[in-house]
């Protein structure tokens, strides 16, 4: 079975543009695995492959490939050089960002407040215009 996969394989990469056929030799010789590449072609097109395939994995192994994936089925593939820029980070709810965004800002000068805060309202009403929140992860808008 493994003989007829790999026969298949170079049979897409052999019917692949030249330059798509190049880039996918260059980086097996980086020690790319190909079939991760296929899939990104399958995917996302060869011009995305040759122009966008680096990055791509280079956001995957720095975060992971969970939120870069996140990050590219809202933005598009073409956006990728914006990842690391807009991630800022894993959260279980836009209100937990919320809480978190708003403490990072004001630092200690909540605390010292005799105010109860709505984390639902905050994010509705200012947030979520400047975030998106998708599958968890939270991209600020670029």
């Amino acid at each position: 079975m493994k003989n007829q996969t790999t026969e298949m394989t170079t049979n897409l990469v052999i019917s692949m543009p030249e330059d798509v056929q190049a880039k996918i030799d260059e980086l097996k010789e980086e020690n790319y695995y190909e079939g991760d590449m296929i899939a990104f072609i399958e995917e996302h097109g060869n011009d995305a492959f040759v122009e966008h395939y680096e990055e791509y994995v280079q956001c995957g192994e720095d975060y992971s490939y969970e939120a870069v994936d996140a990050f590219v089925d809202e933005f598009g593939i073409e956006c990728i050089g914006h990842f690391t820029d807009a991630y800022y980070g894993q959260y279980d709810s836009e209100e937990q960002f919320a809480e978190q965004f708003v403490g990072d800002c004001y630092h200690n000068q909540l605390q010292d407040l005799p105010i109860v805060i709505d984390w639902t309202a905050t994010w509705e009403s200012n947030l979520r215009y400047d975030f998106h929140f998708v599958d968890g992860f939270v991209f600020n808008t670029f």
